[in-house]
């Protein structure tokens, strides 16, 4: 899991569900290169961790929100987020924002039951 880059808890437990800050592409709290598919690759990593930290998995989600910094990036995340989460469909919400921390291109946040 990588370490937050502001003062902000990964993950918080909130009744039965389980709230995660938001993932965008980093390591070592620096932002990968390559675009929009690198970035996308080492967020569902970190989302991975940040879950498994709780003792929960992908296939736990029950809610996302894509923000994309380009909303001309939509296909290509979608192609990738299905590949992911494989048969798994949680609810989403993907919008567009004007920009991202570290000027990554998409980050994620999600909600887990446990």
């Amino acid at each position: 899991m990588s370490k937050p880059v502001g003062p902000y808890t990964p993950i918080v437990r909130g009744g039965d569900l389980l709230y995660t800050a938001g993932q965008i592409g980093i390591v070592d709290g620096a932002l990968v290169s390559g675009g929009l598919e690198p970035e996308l690759r080492r967020v569902f990593v970190n989302l991975r961790g940040v879950l498994l930290s709780a003792g929960v998995s992908l296939s736990d989600v029950v809610k996302t929100t894509v923000f994309l910094a380009d909303i001309d990036d939509y296909a290509a995340m979608n192609s990738i987020y299905v590949q992911e989460f494989g048969e798994h469909r949680p609810a989403r919400s993907a919008v567009a924002v004007a920009a991202l921390p570290l000027g990554a291109r998409v980050e994620i946040e999600a909600i887990a039951t446990v």
